[in-house]
């Protein structure tokens, strides 16, 4: 069994293909550990949860994203807040209404997973209390972690800001920082390339560090209307 993480989906069901046919990924023997925002933005959310239930090994984190639509997958509320978000491009993909399966999916993801001292979580942690007293806002919005990694990578530092071996993060795009590949701070890993703004979905093993990217996302889907605000 190989070992994969990947960043935020976004419904980009043409891009998370890709990596998979990139990176030569294993459906039914090797364990992908998604980091969370499948939901929202794209316009396939309800194909890459069947293409995630295909999956022999999966661990799934909840993002904020995923948290609004567990929302609506469970009570049909459509907050604007969210809607408006990328949301509308969610509930537009379950024209057929939403499976059982995709909603014991979504209830039963993770706010966080450890593996042999690696940290897998979407949004952050605060690295001066111990994760399990932290709550679930922290993991999924959190950005303090990412902050200090990249101030310290600023200025040359790559000394650990907390006990874990490393730390593996989505939420916070890259493209921020002027790149559509994952960026190394420290000992944490930026997965979030920016599918979930048209550009390329990343994928790495976990082990080689290996990289596999998708094409920019925009260019899949060239018709779709991405919700930025």
């Amino acid at each position: 069994m190989k070992t994969f993480v990947i960043g935020d989906i976004h419904g980009a069901y043409k891009a998370l293909i890709q990596c998979f046919e990139r990176s030569g990924f294993d459906l039914k023997r090797d364990r992908l550990i998604s980091l969370g925002d499948v939901c929202d933005r794209g316009p396939e959310v309800s194909l890459v949860f069947d293409a995630l239930l295909d999956l022999e090994h999966l661990v799934y984190i909840l993002g904020n994203h995923d948290m609004w639509a567990k929302e609506w997958f469970t009570t049909g509320h459509t907050p604007d807040m969210w809607y408006y978000q990328g949301g509308r491009h969610t509930v537009n993909s379950y024209t057929q209404g939403i499976p059982e399966s995709h909603k014991d999916l979504i209830r039963n993801a993770r706010n966080y997973f450890v593996e042999t001292n690696r940290l897998f979580v979407h949004g952050g942690i605060f690295s001066g209390a111990a994760i399990e007293n932290q709550d679930q806002h922290t993991f999924i919005w959190d950005r303090s972690l990412v902050s200090e990694a990249l101030m310290r990578r600023s200025k040359g530092r790559d000394d650990a800001i907390t006990d874990y071996t490393e730390i593996f993060v989505g939420h916070t795009p890259t493209i921020q920082f002027g790149s559509d590949h994952p960026i190394h701070a420290c000992e944490v890993w930026l997965m979030d390339t920016g599918a979930g703004w048209g550009y390329p979905l990343s994928m790495m093993n976990i082990d080689s560090k290996e990289i596999f990217c998708s094409d920019p996302v925009a260019q899949l889907y060239e018709q779709h209307n991405y919700d930025y605000y």
